[in-house]
């Protein structure tokens, strides 16, 4: 549960720093997403009083339920939304979140387009690559990957800010998050969302600028979610 949230978030905070560190770089150039889906309000508080202001959710209504009221309370938050995003709920997203890491498929693409015209406002967009090939996960697949943030660009006019990938449970990451930090360079992307609690520190060693941290922060969520 929750009740040590706070002080597991110094704790994902020092080892960002020494990963960092360990790889050459600033730790201010790592942004840490507090991902605290299925945790409710109460649960999330403790890691707002302790600092924390960028957070990450999977589900548009979930979202809509509980950050709100959390705002409205503390200054300076940031919302992304790291989950898929279905087309009809594209109008009330782009209320909601200052980032989406989960483009990956020309209707969407078409969606937000219309929908960002429309409020005269964008979040930051990273296309999702489904770097395994997964078959029962979202994203685009590597070699459609160059042609579908070409398709963003020049027939949508969208801005894409980076790339988020998920690498397959069971293979060893690094190599997914070098493929994701590969395809980022040759298109100029400079922004990469990879890695969770069990790998962000390889992630951080090939390039992440933002990790996205759960459990690790949270503590474990029921087996049923």
């Amino acid at each position: 549960m929750s009740e040590n949230a706070a002080e597991n978030l110094r704790g994902v905070q020092n080892q960002i720093e020494k990963a960092a560190k360990a790889a050459g770089r600033e730790a201010s150039s790592v942004r840490l997403i507090a991902i605290s889906k299925t945790f409710s309000a109460d649960e999330i508080a403790p890691v707002i009083e302790a600092g924390q202001r960028l957070f990450g959710e999977n589900r548009v209504q979930e979202a809509k339920a509980k950050w709100p009221e959390l705002r409205e309370k503390s200054s300076g938050i940031a919302l992304h939304l790291v989950g898929p995003l279905q087309t009809n709920k594209v109008k009330e997203a782009l209320s909601l979140f200052d980032a989406i890491h989960s483009l990956d498929r020309p209707k969407l693409a078409a969606e937000l387009a219309k929908e960002i015209q429309k409020a005269g406002k964008s979040p930051q967009l990273f296309v999702q690559v489904n770097t395994g090939a997964e078959p029962q996960k979202a994203g685009v697949l590597p070699e459609e990957t160059d042609a579908f943030i070409k398709e963003c660009r020049e027939t949508y006019s969208l801005e894409i800010a980076g790339l988020m990938c998920i690498p397959p449970l069971e293979e060893a990451p690094a190599p997914h998050f070098a493929l994701a930090k590969k395809i980022a360079a040759r298109n100029g992307l400079k922004l990469l969302s990879m890695g969770m609690s069990a790998d962000f520190e390889s992630a951080i060693n090939l390039g992440a600028t933002h990790v996205r941290v759960g459990s690790a922060i949270f503590g474990t969520r029921p087996k049923n979610i």
